[in-house]
């Protein structure tokens, strides 16, 4: 039989849970207690009418919110990118070529230490609040390496994407038509039975609409369902593409015409926005508040690679899209939390209704404002996964 904990005296509860909805997406309950049976929630509401369970813990005041949901990452690589980050920031602008630097140092690396550079950005993610993440294939551009690189992030998360789909591999730089044809049979074959998802960088410099269209067709026939690298660096094909094959997230969505917007405003697919990304390449920031004005599902996540968004930090991405791209602190904390989750397609996660996973972060302040009132502070100092207490 599974025990039961009961955290009590929280000063705001972010439950995400609609029918407590009010005049916040949060369902915010104020002086709350929530109950974890086994590794589910078993119970919220006020702090006085918390039933009697096995063990008890005391928030001490402090705001409890869903563990943060990271739908995008690319935390299979190896190598580091410190000179390209410091010649840009000195001046020299962004491209997609850079992601050929960590290619080269990721099929040299063992199998070993891709793991263990993958287990510690894991563990620096958790202690930041993140219990739940995607993340990709991307950086081995072979048969080989690919199918490796979605092979050890199995062994981590469900949520695992092949993205052989990245860029153009180095030796068929003369044959992309020959690139598309190997990532859509034998690397597609190599990789389908690791993955969940299938993903492409539909951008210029890497693949356009036809390309990218063939790779999500060839990997939905496969049972893969698709995310698209959309819009990132200029206007293109890549979300109105994400939308017409129901693709679970447009990511990046930097440069959208009102086209774009309808199309997100119009489907089921996400619009998840990447701040580190902008931050770590001076570029022009989305336009959060455009789409969430036009009703389209918002979801933010951080990006991390070590080319363009090197930071495993959710809280750093909500104080980012707070400054910079129009949100209100609700609906950044949303969109890191269920709307993360809404881009997995996952209804077990992102929210502490009854019967959700229980998945939470104490954080060392009364509200969860303070991810954005108090940016850089480390504000977590509590996260529950599964219903077990790991930081």
């Amino acid at each position: 039989m599974s025990s039961s904990t009961v955290i009590t005296n929280i000063a705001t509860l972010v439950t995400n849970d609609p029918s407590r909805h009010g005049d916040s997406p949060l369902g915010l309950v104020r002086d709350a207690a929530v109950v974890i049976e086994g590794d589910r929630i078993a119970w919220t509401g006020a702090s006085s009418k918390a039933p009697a369970t096995d063990k008890r813990v005391d928030a001490g005041g402090r705001a409890v919110l869903p563990g943060f949901v990271d739908s995008h990452s690319h935390l299979v690589f190896a190598g580091d990118r410190t000179e390209e980050f410091n010649a840009r920031m000195s001046g020299r602008p962004y491209s997609a070529g850079g992601i050929r630097t960590t290619v080269a140092a990721t099929r040299a690396a063992t199998d070993a230490e891709l793991e263990a550079n993958l287990t510690r950005l894991l563990a620096e993610a958790l202690r930041q609040g993140t219990t739940t993440f995607e993340t990709k294939s991307g950086y081995g551009l072979t048969v080989g390496d690919e199918a490796r690189a979605l092979r050890l992030a199995a062994r981590h998360t469900d949520e695992v994407t092949f993205l052989g789909a990245h860029i153009v591999a180095p030796e068929y730089a003369e044959d992309p038509a020959g690139y598309v044809a190997l990532v859509t049979g034998e690397m597609l074959d190599a990789c389908a039975p690791h993955a969940r998802w299938i993903d492409v960088f539909c951008e210029q410099g890497a693949f356009d609409g036809d390309q990218a269209r063939a790779i999500l067709t060839a990997g939905k026939e496969r049972g893969l369902h698709p995310r698209v690298h959309a819009n990132q660096l200029s206007y293109g094909p890549g979300v109105q593409l994400a939308v017409e094959l129901d693709a679970a997230s447009a990511d990046h969505c930097t440069h959208l015409t009102d086209a774009d917007v309808d199309a997100l405003a119009g489907g089921r697919t996400v619009a998840t926005l990447l701040p580190g990304a902008e931050f770590s390449t001076r570029a022009q920031w989305p336009d959060a508040r455009r789409l969430l004005d036009a009703g389209a599902t918002v979801a933010l996540s951080t990006d991390c690679n070590p080319g363009s968004s090197f930071t495993s930090s959710m809280p750093f991405c909500i104080a980012l899209a707070v400054r910079e791209m129009g949100m209100t602190p609700d609906e950044a904390v949303w969109s890191a939390t269920a709307g993360g989750a809404r881009a997995l397609r996952r209804t077990d996660i992102g929210h502490l209704a009854v019967g959700a996973r229980a998945d939470l972060t104490l954080l060392d302040a009364p509200s969860h404002v303070h991810l954005a009132y108090r940016p850089g502070v480390p504000l977590v100092s509590g996260v529950w996964r599964a219903g077990v207490r790991v930081v």
